[in-house]
């Protein structure tokens, strides 16, 4: 019985609370901007993490699809590595690795008019890094055969030099002597661009070229039995470490082993940060909207007062009081959560669909802002949001318990 009293009671100061006088609805609005807080807060931060994961995957699967978990190298800087299909054949024995694709790397003069020039990384593969496929935003990532070969360049560069899908450009690969740079016999190969691609990382987009692997080592005079590096795919990213440390065990010396945030250990300390902050600063808006609510009970007891001390002299305890106004302050919480998730799922899948807050790709590596919406995040806020109302609420309901009943009904 006295449970449902509770309830009935908490409900009812949350619908319709009203004062004694003048501005009597003016109550009311004051617990419902308790709950407008509480929503705000719930959803702010529940934004903020979705956008911080979006960016973390984001970047991570276009590093991940630019290059690999592992990259297998020489320790001797511009140097190949010997014995490519024996040491190709070893990797992809360990238990963790999924695929090892070999990579000829090589620096070239690509030409397409006595104006476009440039210089850009040539980078032959086996086959077309998966990622890099869903990013082409003409042709296709055809990367041709040694009798006639292919090339696929980024959006930037293509931009620079005017290629277009279809068109012819000659790649120079010059000599690399003890001096720099030779061009006494620069070896020349002509490429038909098939595709143009775009990753939003500017760096990638306007420098990295890529054909087929044959190609690649005629420009770059490499025999078969050797390679600029093996790109590494794991079943689990989280193997990086250990197989990394496996290879450079197993190989030795001159094998050098660099996992995807030791490559591009800047980007991924740029996300870290931001894992870390963001979420900590957005997370102050929901202390601070569940401590309004000590503000929001408190003037409610001011002004029922004497209803209190009426409910006291009909036999309600301080006890049942304490409850009742610890129970508000969860209604209170508990509708402001429901409502700040509700809008946060809302516009999260408003913006995952539609893209609408758009990002300088420059700055952020990336066309507009990504959301990762995750389960255990919502479940996690709420329960947070949760407790912290209901401890906010415990200062108030106490107030309400040491009511005297006679002093209370004589209150003006």
């Amino acid at each position: 019985m006295s449970a449902r009293f509770e309830t009935l009671m908490a409900l009812r100061y949350l619908k319709g609370a009203e004062g004694r006088a003048e501005g009597r609805s003016f109550l009311r609005f004051i617990t419902y901007v308790a709950i407008g807080g509480v929503a705000v807060g719930v959803a702010a931060l529940l934004l903020s993490l979705a956008i911080v994961r979006g960016f973390s995957q984001e970047i991570e699967n276009k590093l991940i699809g630019f290059g690999s978990h592992i990259q297998v190298s020489s320790h001797v800087q511009d140097s190949p590595l010997d014995n490519a299909q024996a040491l190709e054949a070893g990797i992809a024995g360990l238990d963790s690795v999924a695929t090892v694709s070999p990579v000829v790397q090589t620096f070239v003069l690509l030409r397409q008019s006595e104006r476009s020039i440039d210089g850009v990384a040539l980078v032959g593969t086996r086959t077309p890094p998966s990622y890099m496929e869903g990013r082409i935003i003409d042709g296709r990532f055809d990367l041709g055969s040694a009798a006639e070969p292919g090339v696929v360049v980024g959006q930037t560069l293509a931009k620079r030099l005017k290629l277009k899908v279809g068109q012819r450009v000659a790649a120079f690969a010059l000599q690399q002597g003890g001096q720099g740079l030779q061009v006494e016999r620069p070896r020349v190969k002509s490429l038909v661009v098939r595709g143009i691609y775009e990753t939003s990382l500017l760096d990638v987009d306007d420098t990295y070229v890529f054909t087929n692997l044959t190609t690649a080592r005629d420009l770059a005079e490499y025999p078969e039995s050797q390679v600029s590096r093996f790109d590494v795919t794991l079943s689990d990213v989280a193997y990086a470490d250990s197989t990394a440390r496996s290879i450079q065990e197993r190989f030795g010396w001159p094998v050098r082993t660099q996992t995807i945030e030791q490559q591009f250990a800047g980007l991924f300390a740029w996300v870290n940060l931001q894992e870390g902050i963001i979420p900590l600063v957005i997370g102050v808006i929901v202390l601070v909207s569940a401590f309004n609510i000590i503000g929001a009970l408190l003037m409610l007891i001011l002004e029922k007062t004497r209803e209190i001390g009426v409910l006291q002299s009909l036999g309600a305890s301080g006890s049942t009081l304490k409850r009742l106004f610890l129970l508000l302050g969860l209604l209170i919480g508990t509708v402001g959560t429901v409502i700040g998730e509700g809008l946060a799922l809302a516009l999260g899948l408003i913006q995952k669909r539609y893209e609408l807050i758009p990002l300088p790709a420059d700055a952020y590596y990336m066309t507009s802002a990504p959301v990762e919406l995750n389960a255990l995040d919502f479940l996690l806020v709420a329960a947070v949001t949760l407790a912290l109302c209901s401890l906010a609420a415990y200062i108030p309901a106490r107030v309400a318990a040491r009511i005297e009943p006679v002093r209370a009904i004589r209150f003006q």
